[in-house]
């Protein structure tokens, strides 16, 4: 199993997180991201160095960092992941370097494999995991896994990932859940460093619908006064098929938040169920908050890795009901912070929500403290202090 974080308190911010001259490393640059957003605070925690992707969508991103791009950044394929990816493993290796002391990583996919020219043997490499490459190692759980050709590419690739991946000083991963896929991947340990959530922001307005636009306050007071919320970005396995049923099955209508390919598919679904099923697209921070603050429940089915989204419902203080298994399996605490079921049948999940709506909308929000944005730092310099 990983190890968890060590007990000792943190470094103080007056102590220099690493010395010497480093990069921070990213796969590619988003606008937005869960991944993007511990690399945001890990640039602020390290002022100067230099970010290494393979490209970047947000040019003015880091100001007072250089952002160095791969030669995929060049070409189309930064359109198209899943045809670069094969070529990732190789793009990393070898980068430009610069003196470089150290790099620290954010990694989902090859990043962590990262190597420069002429390295110097003093030279350490710390790598914080999102997970190792899903679609490599949990296929069921990602699509791109799937396909004739991903199966035939995966057993070389799987070898060359585990044969790097011991390249590595120090391994964080960002869940409990992810540490025993990188025991499993990888054969190593690695401390446990839960990602940063906003929940100050959210925490800090008691009722976000008092800071909606006139647009969104439209957009709100056109659904339905009860509702269950279902939101993520629209994906097969983010399996809000199951927020649509639970809503038929419980007779509550249905707001989904999100754009993405299953929404043909949840639309068709939407039309054969008894209640209302709302799409509301992409929203404002402000609206998704306030739909936080008024469902009945929010439902999170999808089996992840660590899970932002129910950290940010919880500190909204929304009742929530997410799966047992997973990376909310850590964050929901089970008849506390929410109710966590197995989603195996509309019944369980109906009864789950019917629990979940006797929480106290406080204690839910207390507990999403622990995920804030200070103890990710905390966990950071306690894990790296560990080398």
């Amino acid at each position: 199993m990983s190890a968890a974080v060590p007990e000792p308190p943190a470094p103080g911010p007056d102590v220099p997180l690493l010395p010497g001259h480093g990069a921070l490393v990213h796969e590619w640059i988003e606008p937005y991201g869960g991944s993007e957003k511990v690399l945001d605070v890990l640039a602020d925690m390290l002022p100067g160095s230099d970010v290494i992707c393979l490209w970047n969508d947000v040019p003015d991103r880091f100001p007072g960092h250089r952002v160095r791009e791969s030669v995929l950044a060049r070409t189309p394929l930064r359109r198209h992941k899943t045809l670069a990816m094969p070529l990732a493993p190789a793009v990393w290796r070898y980068r430009e370097n610069d003196d470089y002391d150290w790099a620290l990583v954010s990694s989902h996919q090859f990043a962590h494999q990262l190597r420069f020219r002429s390295q110097s043997r003093q030279f350490r490499k710390f790598v914080y995991v999102h997970s190792p490459a899903r679609y490599l190692w949990a296929p069921e759980l990602d699509t791109r896994g799937g396909g004739l050709l991903p199966r035939l590419a995966s057993p070389p690739l799987r070898h060359l990932d585990r044969r790097r991946s011991s390249e590595a000083t120090l391994i964080a991963a960002n869940s409990a859940f992810v540490g025993e896929r990188i025991r499993r991947a990888w054969g190593r340990e690695s401390a446990v460093v839960h990602p940063p959530v906003d929940v100050e922001r959210i925490r800090a307005v008691p009722q976000w619908r008092e800071e909606l636009d006139p647009a969104d306050e439209r957009t709100f007071a056109g659904l339905p006064a009860e509702f269950l919320l279902g939101a993520s970005r629209l994906t097969p396995y983010k399996r809000l098929d199951l927020v649509i049923q639970a809503g038929a099955e419980a007779g509550l209508p249905v707001v989904v938040v999100g754009a993405g390919p299953d929404l043909p598919r949840l639309q068709a679904l939407a039309e054969s169920v008894p209640v209302p099923v709302h799409f509301v697209g992409k929203v404002s921070d402000a609206l998704l908050f306030t739909l936080y603050q008024h469902a009945v429940a929010y439902l999170f089915p999808a089996i992840e890795d660590f899970g932002i989204m129910p950290v940010e419902a919880m500190a909204a203080g929304a009742a929530i009901v997410a799966n047992v298994e997973g990376g909310t399996g850590e964050s929901v605490t089970d008849g506390m912070s929410g109710v966590l079921c197995d989603f195996g049948s509309t019944s369980t999940i109906v009864d789950a929500i019917s629990k979940a709506s006797t929480l106290s909308p406080l204690e839910i929000s207390e507990a999403s403290e622990r995920f804030s944005r200070s103890s990710f730092e905390a966990g950071v310099r306690r894990w790296l202090a560990s080398a």
